[in-house]
């Protein structure tokens, strides 16, 4: 988009031209900028995720007296160009990091917990959401980040439902604070509720949201708890395209006959969540060699925080502040009902 002004003087000649060009680079670059301060938070403290770093930076800098100027401004279009292109990127990736065989040799009876523990906190999340009244899409986001894998989740969500950046940022900024506190909490509960290493694995791969989380997480009881939240956890990630595909046949049942800006009808399956699929399919042959597939992790970590240091970008903390309240309520339900739902389900299956 440009603004272009000319004025031809009586002598012929041509004023020099005023242009106003708008331009996702300053934006991409900063995203980018963002996403390594983040790492460097992250190698400084372990203990805090690279991705949660990235959104709290794209906050902090979305407020900071002389940085918000250009936050807001200039940078705004490549932001929101890197909140949506390069998630979108990231969630193709992420298939490959699931290992559909090891997943499945965990045998039907798991398969079925996770399945109904991803549906009672989705379904549960949503429904507490709508009755707190919280703005926009903000109870379908956060029980999609609950349910499935934390801001992964949300972003491809979001992707198919429209949803306001704003939206987005403040639901990933909730999920992300309470996988943070999963991190400390949970270990201190595997003695009191007589879980051994391998439950307490199952636990946290079935309760906690971000596969970062996870390991951080679950390597504090060992090898073995480690190594079964891993797989219950990349079994929580392969529901994710089903999830984002029914959320995307809704969205289009809704706006049935109704054409996007660009003119043409929503589809039912989105072009990256048939992209999260194919990468699934090609992990599952074994061709991948183990040095491309930690490429390819390392690139859609680096791709996911720098989306998410530009949707934390967009977050207006005056107007999250007053939703804060009914949002801190539902980040803490939903958090007791998968923590409760996994538990039982580990029990049951173990």
């Amino acid at each position: 988009m440009a603004l272009l002004h000319r004025s031809v003087p009586r002598s012929g000649g041509v004023r020099p031209v005023s242009r106003e060009t708008f331009t996702p680079w300053p934006g991409l670059a900063t995203a980018v900028l963002g996403a390594a301060i983040a790492w460097g938070v992250h190698q400084a403290l372990p203990e805090v995720p690279w991705l949660t770093a990235s959104v709290v930076l794209g906050i902090a800098a979305a407020h900071l007296p002389r940085i918000r100027t250009f936050v807001r401004g200039a940078a705004r279009p490549g932001l929101s160009l890197a909140g949506k292109r390069l998630m979108r990127i990231g969630i193709v990736l992420l298939g490959l990091g699931l290992g559909l065989d090891d997943v499945m040799g965990l045998g039907w009876a798991t398969v079925a917990m996770v399945v109904a523990v991803v549906a009672a906190t989705f379904l549960g999340t949503l429904w507490l959401g709508r009755r707190l009244g919280l703005r926009g899409d903000q109870p379908l986001l956060i029980a999609t980040g609950y349910s499935i894998c934390g801001a992964s989740a949300i972003g491809a969500v979001s992707e198919v439902s429209g949803s306001d950046e704003e939206d987005v940022a403040a639901s990933v900024a909730l999920v992300t604070l309470c996988g943070t506190l999963a991190i400390a909490v949970l270990p201190l509960l595997q003695g009191p509720l007589g879980l051994t290493d391998p439950e307490f694995g199952r636990w946290v791969g079935a309760s906690v949201h971000d596969v970062g989380q996870v390991v951080a997480t679950a390597q504090t009881a060992g090898p073995d708890a480690l190594g079964e939240a891993v797989l219950v956890k990349l079994m929580r990630v392969a529901l994710l395209a089903p999830l984002v595909a029914a959320v995307a046949f809704s969205v289009r049942a809704r706006r049935r006959g109704v054409r996007t800006a660009s003119g043409r009808r929503p589809t039912p399956v989105p072009l990256f969540v048939a992209g999260f699929l194919a990468a699934a399919a090609l992990r599952a042959t074994g061709l991948v060699p183990d040095a491309a597939l930690e490429w390819a992790h390392a690139a859609q970590e680096a791709l996911l925080a720098a989306a998410l240091f530009g949707l934390g970008s967009a977050v207006h903390l005056p107007t999250l502040a007053r939703t804060g309240g009914r949002a801190a309520v539902l980040g803490l339900s939903a958090w007791a009902v998968v923590a409760g739902v996994s538990y039982a389900g580990v029990l049951l299956t173990m």
